[in-house]
């Protein structure tokens, strides 16, 4: 790495918690990811999802096809895991290179989880599986419980049932995603005993949860795990820019239709794939530690799980960028489309990648 108060280069990032969505959707934003990212842990909370190894294939095929031309992009495909999980099926799919993790989302708490996991002890065995030949696990760590409050479901997920998981599987590789609180932060860096580590999203590092509500209800803020105090942002920040092996990068990327966002009941997702890893830059830079960037980007993750790093390189330069209000996109089925907000819609970014 080299870097100064004008200029770093890295290793080219991964971003290991990416939505490239599907058909027309995918089309329209994966040149977002490719132009940064040399590879991404690519979510399979389609519809219907993905949970076999030929679905895997087939969908990774889709995006292969749609990678710019003179791109070199990995995409790193993930399994869906259901109550009826086949034990078989992912065992051989992660020996066969075709799932390189699974995803476990509580049923109903997020975008098109309602195929998911009902209780963990639905799947015990899948987990003694993963635990023993080394399949990580990824968490979206919130309950679904409508009695909990939604800016706790974090922290009551970890209590109930990451805790406990640990304590029957300790040995299992185990990623929660896109943390929101300090609670998070503490627990993941004082459970090191465990192969437990974390992403952070750049929109959780920028936005307070009052981000949803400045000037009127904003849709474009609202993901899920929802941001938090601003207490937790600062926690947020300082674990991202600690250079502990423990957190890196994962956007979290999730564009949706404008109808979709701007409708009464919202889909829950930020689209930050255009300028993500400028996003992330900006706070490196604000906390005084670019010599930490390229750990967070493009190591800690990569040995997570078990990559080799990217021997290629990526310059960012002290250049301002105002990122547009919307990005056209196209389709197929006609001309109507509207456009995808990205995040930062109308800011100013001080750091800009070197084409």
């Amino acid at each position: 790495m080299n870097f100064s108060a004008n200029q770093i280069t890295i290793r080219k990032p991964d971003d290991l918690h990416l939505h490239l969505r599907d058909g027309d959707m995918l089309a329209n934003v994966i040149a977002h990811t490719t132009r940064i990212f040399s590879r991404a842990i690519v979510m399979p909370n389609l519809n219907p999802p993905i949970t076999t190894l030929e679905q895997a294939i087939e969908y990774r095929k889709r995006i292969m096809q749609l990678i710019p031309q003179g791109i070199s992009f990995t995409p790193l495909m993930t399994a869906y895991l259901t109550d009826d999980a086949s034990v078989e099926v992912l065992e051989q799919g992660f020996d066969r290179g075709i799932f390189h993790a699974v995803k476990l989302y509580p049923v109903n708490v997020t975008t098109n989880s309602s195929y998911g996991v009902s209780d963990l002890k639905n799947i015990d065995s899948v987990l003694e599986m993963m635990e023993r030949v080394g399949m990580p696990l990824l968490i979206h760590g919130e309950v679904n419980d409508p009695s909990v409050d939604i800016y706790d479901r974090e922290a009551v997920f970890i209590d109930r049932h990451l805790s406990p998981l640990l304590t029957r599987f300790p040995g299992i590789k185990i990623v929660l995603e896109h943390i929101t609180t300090d609670y998070a932060v503490s627990f993941v860096e004082s459970s090191q005993q465990y192969k437990l580590a974390s992403t952070i999203t750049p929109h959780h590092l920028h936005i307070n949860r009052n981000a949803m509500f400045l000037g009127g209800l904003r849709s474009d803020f609202y993901c899920l795990p929802v941001a938090k105090r601003e207490k937790h942002r600062i926690a947020l920040r300082k674990a991202a820019t600690s250079g502990k092996k423990c957190f890196f990068l994962g956007t979290d990327s999730a564009p949706h239709p404008r109808d979709s966002k701007e409708a009464s009941c919202a889909c829950a997702g930020i689209f930050n794939a255009p300028f993500a890893l400028e996003s992330y830059a900006e706070v490196f830079y604000e906390e005084n530690a670019l010599d930490k960037l390229e750990a967070f980007a493009s190591e800690n993750g990569a040995l997570f799980y078990g990559l080799p790093l990217n021997n290629e390189k990526i310059t960012l330069i002290r250049k301002n960028v105002v990122v547009p209000y919307s990005i056209d996109i196209c389709s197929d089925l006609g001309n109507n489309e509207k456009p995808l907000v990205p995040f930062h819609a109308g800011e100013t970014l001080r750091w800009s990648v070197l084409d």
